[in-house]
């Protein structure tokens, strides 16, 4: 199953690609929001606070993962544009090798390093040991996160988005099962939750892999793929690293926040941690987006239509904005049924208000959010990698700023100011940038289509000859 998304109306496109993905990134938030639900409700609110704890380090960690993932990915999307069919298989048996690579040493840094990052963090001592058990799991499965989100990236690439979405909710009922079977059957606490996620990853990742080998003959490579090309991994790096940095520095960001957190209690941490969830589930479109994106201007950059890909910009953004309005009225009304999801009736009004402070202010600016993932993510299928990276750097100033003001007056509300400052500054950047990198393009093609055209007319003989 593939789609071309070089020709066809840009809209229409956006949609089809964009549908299955928002349904996955749903069931994929459905990993955490399972783990927080039946963690609060089973266990209680430290140990809610204890998993929410963990949630920029797991976005800092499992982020350059999945940035580096699809970076290695933009070049199969540009040779599939291409129709450069060998050169995409060499692609993805390059994106094995440096994912593999990957796993190893992430894994590796990630737990030996683990308690300085929580001292670092000032977790609070009531949460720490939970903590500590919760992310060192979900850590020591980083190789099947990695599995499911290079083998999902290569299927989007070539413009499948819908067996990555049928492999995801399968593994998000898993999740949802096993949680329930270890922590409210087996009493496992927030390992168990640690656990089922990471059971979950791995068979969404086994089951894409299958799929591809038995199904997908355009992406089953052979044992000529399997070599390192130094010219491959080299293009390959130099997108996937700045996109992994990009995820990391905005991490950075949002461990600064964190660290703010830690120092107001853990029922403020516990109703921060809901109130980002309930955030993170209804921008998954946003998420969507970007990720259509990516593959909409890798596979465009691939042919060099610049004009289809400022179209395609165009409806994306408009898109986003609509559902930006929308979403935040939907939000507020439904705001005090999502809390009860994650908390037992009688803690409500422990974390309600907290809940209802960041909901009002961040969701305020979901605009300028829904528009950094936009026009980040075009710019990164383009094959830009270090500018783009760079708009996390405005994040993380402007997230780091806040939060150290926030933490030296102890203002719950300066922490969740952290987000909108980040998020506006952001997307001013990208925006400007966007242009800036759009025009340096079109004259680079206007200059390559000059040359091409004067080497034509020097090289045909009937022109000349007439000429004399």
């Amino acid at each position: 199953m593939e789609l071309d998304m070089t020709k066809g109306k840009p809209t229409k496109l956006l949609v089809l690609f964009m549908g299955p993905l928002i349904i996955g990134n749903i069931f994929q938030q459905l990993y955490s929001m399972a783990d927080t639900i039946i963690v609060g409700h089973f266990v209680g609110v430290d140990a809610l606070a204890a998993v929410g704890a963990t949630g920029s380090i797991t976005f800092l960690i499992l982020g350059f993962t999945q940035g580096l993932t699809t970076g290695f990915t933009i070049m199969t999307a540009q040779r599939f544009g291409a129709g450069d069919r060998e050169g995409m298989k060499q692609s993805i048996g390059s994106a094995y090798i440096l994912s593999a690579i990957l796993a190893v040493v992430m894994t590796v840094i990630s737990i030996t390093q683990m308690d300085r990052l929580l001292q670092i963090m000032n977790t609070p001592d009531d949460i720490y040991d939970m903590t500590k058990r919760y992310i060192i799991i979900i850590c020591a499965g980083i190789a099947c996160n990695v599995l499911y989100n290079l083998l999902a990236s290569i299927m989007r690439s070539i413009g499948n988005s819908l067996i990555p979405l049928v492999f995801l909710v399968i593994a998000a009922v898993m999740n949802v099962a096993l949680d329930i079977l270890f922590i409210a059957v087996f009493q496992m606490g927030v390992e168990g939750a640690a656990y089922a996620t990471v059971i979950a990853q791995g068979v969404s990742g086994l089951l894409c892999l299958v799929y591809m080998l038995v199904w997908v003959p355009a992406l089953r490579i052979e044992r000529r793929h399997w070599k390192f090309d130094w010219s491959f991994a080299k293009n390959q790096l130099s997108v996937g690293l700045p996109m992994a940095l990009q995820y990391s520095i905005t991490a950075i960001g949002a461990i600064f926040v964190q660290t703010a957190l830690n120092l107001l209690g853990s029922t403020v941490v516990a109703a921060y941690s809901v109130a980002c969830k309930v955030e993170q589930f209804v921008t998954q479109p946003f998420g969507a987006m970007g990720t259509t994106m990516a593959t909409y201007g890798a596979q465009n950059r691939g042919v060099n239509d610049l004009e289809r890909i400022k179209k395609g910009v165009k409806s994306a953004s408009i898109m986003s904005i609509i559902y930006s309005v929308v979403i935040y009225g939907v939000l507020m009304l439904m705001l005090p049924l999502m809390v009860r999801l994650f908390v037992a009736a009688d803690e409500v009004a422990k974390v309600y208000e907290y809940v209802w402070i960041y909901a009002v202010l961040c969701g305020a600016f979901f605009i300028p959010l829904g528009l950094i993932f936009v026009f980040r993510h075009v710019l990164q299928g383009c094959g830009f990698g270090l500018l783009p990276m760079f708009g996390g750097v405005v994040e993380l100033v402007g997230r780091g700023v806040v939060a150290f003001i926030a933490a030296k007056n102890l203002s719950y509300v300066g922490v969740c100011m952290g987000n909108v400052i980040a998020w506006v500054s952001a997307a001013v950047y990208f925006i400007v940038i966007y242009v800036i990198l759009m025009k340096f393009m079109e004259k680079r093609k206007a200059a390559h289509e000059s040359l091409s055209a004067s080497s034509l007319s020097n090289n045909n003989p009937a022109k000349n000859q007439s000429g004399r």
